[in-house]
């Protein structure tokens, strides 16, 4: 055996390795794909109303605040689950409702808290962001926050 690393070898060595680790990396992006599309989304229940929520929600940078699903800034709670940690799971009108009246209560004035602002959104915009959080809650997110308090 060589006792030194030819230029031949070597160029073989890193053409072998990009093309093996190019290989697993396709791989993977293919298999986050298809667990995305067959078990991870609840595709069936997507309606209208869940886009709608979705627009709100990107509209007024709801993620520069808070995080959904892990993706975001972390100011405030986590909201991927608010939908269960409000009871959407057992009482899905209470929820709704509770969702509503939480938006438009808001800032809460509570002293020593931070507050979020008033959106002053439409009553279509809040059942709209309704529909995107209850949407958000059957992901599959892999037990994704570790803790349900948000």
């Amino acid at each position: 055996m060589a006792e030194r690393l030819t230029t031949s070898a070597a160029r073989n060595v890193f053409y072998g390795g990009s093309a093996f680790f190019f290989a697993i990396f396709v791989g993977l992006t293919a298999h986050s794909h298809y667990f995305i599309a067959t078990q991870s989304t609840d595709a069936k229940t997507l309606s209208d109303g869940v886009a709608r929520g979705k627009h709100v929600w990107e509209k007024n940078s709801c993620i520069n605040c808070h995080t959904i699903l892990g993706e975001g800034a972390y100011f405030a709670p986590e909201v991927g689950n608010v939908w269960n940690r409000w009871g959407g799971d057992k009482d899905p009108a209470g929820a709704r409702e509770m969702v509503k009246a939480w938006m438009q209560s808001q800032p809460s004035g509570t002293p020593g808290r931070r507050q979020m602002p008033q959106f002053n959104l439409t009553d279509q915009e809040l059942n709209d962001l309704a529909d995107f959080l209850e949407w958000t809650s059957r992901i599959n997110t892999q037990n994704w926050p570790p803790n349900t308090s948000g």
